[in-house]
């Protein structure tokens, strides 16, 4: 499919009921452990009309012809919670929630003084608690992941009950919803061909909505790969899937009530109050930038 997007089209901003002609469109780029974001602020205003949204996303998320990044974070007000995230991601489809991308928000949020140190984020997976924390001087997050799910049909996979080592494509995968469905693959070795194996168990018709998929080595601590959903390749980091593993590996005896995870990018904190999950990790601003009207925005792109 090949996508393009006019100028006219995406640079429209609407202010005071009226659409303007282009302007430049302030964003920022942060990152959770290498899992990167664009995050746009439309606190005060919309800058990226609804309809133009996935495709926005679908363009700046290149790395090569756009900004570059995992997703791209729309930051808003909420008439819910304190303020509200939306992530759109390469492909284009919008994420109910995303561990490292909220916790990027929270950076935001917390630096441009939106948020007190202990705040709520509205996501399409439900209210996001969230509280600001100081480790040695870096910026900290710990996002209220809420009780994983972990039965079929919340997940959603076809089926009844629990999806716990199921036979699919030769491995023995579990499947739980910590936001966004994930499957959980452990393995004594992590060095596999994980852009050949995960899209099999991805795109599988078990699961409607599709999965992220999880490859995880319980060593002590838990080291994972995540083959990602809706940016269609192996992210550094991915912190939905880090409480998915983490919660797995829980039920399954193999882990405790404190989980230290170390994903490609960095380590995060998996931990666990009765059956509520709890997400810890750094976020940091890489930079800003603004995108003008003498960028061409008519990009022609395979997708």
């Amino acid at each position: 499919m090949v996508y393009k997007m006019k100028l006219a089209e995406i640079t429209e901003i609407r202010l005071d009921g009226n659409l303007s002609g282009p302007r430049e469109l302030a964003f920022s780029k942060l990152h959770g452990n290498g899992n990167d974001f664009v995050l746009v602020d439309e606190h005060a205003r919309e800058l990226v009309p609804e309809t133009l949204k996935s495709s926005f996303a679908m363009h700046y998320c290149n790395r090569n012809f756009g900004i570059g990044g995992d997703g791209i974070i729309f930051f808003s007000d909420s008439i819910h919670a304190d303020v509200k995230m939306r992530l759109f991601q390469p492909d284009g489809s919008e994420a109910e929630m995303c561990g490292n991308g909220i916790r990027c928000l929270a950076k935001y949020a917390w630096d441009g003084g939106y948020v007190d140190r202990c705040f709520e984020v509205e996501t399409l997976a439900g209210i996001v608690p969230v509280k600001v924390r100081d480790i040695e001087g870096n910026f900290w997050a710990r996002a209220d992941m809420g009780v994983p799910c972990f039965d079929r049909e919340g997940i959603p996979a076809l089926g009844k009950g629990e999806f716990l080592a199921e036979n699919m494509e030769g491995y023995e995968v579990s499947a739980v919803n910590t936001g966004v469905p994930h499957a959980v693959i452990f393995v004594v070795d992590l060095d596999l061909p994980i852009s050949d194996i995960a899209p099999l168990i991805r795109h599988s018709s078990i699961f409607p909505q599709g999965a992220n998929v999880n490859f995880v080595k319980v060593a002590g601590s838990l080291e994972i790969r995540t083959f990602e959903r809706g940016v269609e390749a192996e992210t550094l980091s991915c912190g939905t899937g880090a409480v998915a593993s983490a919660a797995v590996a829980r039920r399954r005896g193999l882990v405790e009530d404190e989980v230290f995870v170390e994903t490609l990018g960095g380590p995060l904190i998996v931990s666990f109050q009765e059956e509520r999950t709890y997400l810890d990790g750094p976020a940091v601003s890489v930079y800003s930038g603004k995108l003008s009207e003498g960028i061409r925005w008519d990009l022609w792109k395979d997708l």
